[in-house]
C-alpha cells in the first residue's frame, strides 16, 4: 500500500481509499481490498495524531497478504509519515497482538 497525506483547515484524520484496476480487475476484489483498508484504519486510527487527511492506495499485494501484514505494514508507513509516536506504535503492536 502507498501512504498519502493531505493538510488543511479542514483536516482531521480523515480517510480515503484508493484501489484502481491495477489491483484486480473484478469489483468484488478491488472491494475487498478497500474494506481491508478501511478495517486496518479503523483498529488503528486511535493511535494516530495530527492534523492531516489520510489516503490509502491499495496494492494487488493486499488481496492475498496476511491480515497482521496488513495492519503491521500500515503501522509502518504511519511511522514513516510522523502519523504514530513509538509509544502509541508499541501499544498499538501489543495491543492487537502483532
Amino acid at each position: 500500500m502507498v501512504l498519502w497525506l493531505r493538510a488543511g483547515e479542514d483536516a482531521r484524520l480523515r480517510l480515503g481509499v484508493v484501489t484502481s484496476k491495477k489491483v484486480h480487475l473484478r469489483a468484488n476484489k478491488r472491494n475487498f481490498a478497500r474494506r481491508r483498508l478501511r478495517e486496518a484504519y479503523r483498529r488503528l486510527r486511535p493511535y494516530f495524531h495530527g492534523d492531516l487527511d489520510v489516503v490509502f492506495v491499495g496494492r494487488r499485494a493486499i488481496l492475498d497478504a496476511e491480515w497482521t501484514d496488513v495492519l503491521k505494514e500500515m503501522i509502518k508507513l504511519a511511522a514513516k509519515a510522523g502519523l504514530i509516536s513509538d509509544e502509541n506504535s508499541a501499544a498499538a503492536r501489543e495491543e492487537l497482538g502483532l
